[in-house]
């Protein structure tokens, strides 16, 4: 009787400490579940937060302040720092003075980027001041390293711009009103009213650079072969000719 007694102690002694190993080794499994979690967690914030820095328009900055050396001869995706800067470094004047718009499209840019603001090295922002006589036009481009936002201080615009799928995007915008260019779009801007308009322009970009359609297909350096743009444009090369030389003037 005894000889039972003992052997049902040790038998539950027995399955006691396997339901303790058991809860044990479950308690592990948990815990590093949850470990494997949080780190997964981790690993998509980090990557989320790695692919908002590739889409932006600029790198992020890595100083408080970093002007640009614009005389510096090693070329880098923007501007060596300077050692030292002044106030002037952050400072330009231009957009306060309307620019010349007596020429054959009717219109001025001027525009406030890092080559007139070395200040604006890693800032990722710029500006211009878009002046147009009547009938004035900034003629269809494109902006490769940035979007664009438009404030039309004065005057009336026709405003627009194509998507890839050559849907055009346009509208008249009066005094006041704004209207955005997205990013690498071509766009261009009217003044069709009898008196002159004048704009300011947002950019998310320090450099976002300008192509102008026309001047970069028939103006180029070497020059587009004549034979390419007379097929792309279903013209002669005569005609091809005609344009270059007005555009080259």
């Amino acid at each position: 009787m005894n000889l039972n007694i003992l052997k049902l102690g040790s038998l539950a002694a027995l399955m006691a400490n396997k339901a303790n190993y058991l809860a044990e080794r479950n308690s592990i499994f948990s815990n590093t579940f949850d470990a494997i979690g949080k780190l997964c967690f981790v690993a998509i914030v980090v990557l989320i937060a790695t692919i908002s820095n590739f889409v932006s328009a600029d790198p992020d900055m890595l100083q408080d302040v970093c002007v640009a050396d614009l005389n510096n001869a090693v070329k880098m995706n923007g501007f060596a720092c300077l050692p030292s800067f002044t106030a002037s470094d952050f400072f330009f004047g231009g957009l306060a003075k309307p620019g010349l718009t007596n020429n054959s499209l009717g219109s001025a840019v001027t525009p406030a980027n890092v080559m007139q603001i070395p200040g604006l090295n890693t800032l990722g922002v710029s500006m211009a001041r878009i002046d147009f006589a009547p009938g004035g036009l900034n003629p269809p481009h494109t902006h490769p390293r940035a979007s664009e936002i438009l404030f039309l201080l004065s005057g009336q615009l026709d405003v627009g711009f194509i998507t890839t799928a050559n849907v055009l995007v346009t509208m008249t915008i009066c005094e006041g009103q704004i209207f955005t260019f997205p990013k690498g779009l071509v766009h261009f801007q009217q003044n069709n009213g009898n008196v002159p308009a004048v704009a300011i322009s947002g950019l998310n970009s320090q450099n976002p650079g300008v192509q102008v359609i026309a001047k970069s297909l028939f103006a180029a350096t070497p020059p587009v072969s004549d034979n390419v743009l007379a097929r792309a444009f279903q013209i002669d090369t005569q005609e091809v000719d005609e344009i270059k030389s007005k555009l080259a003037a």
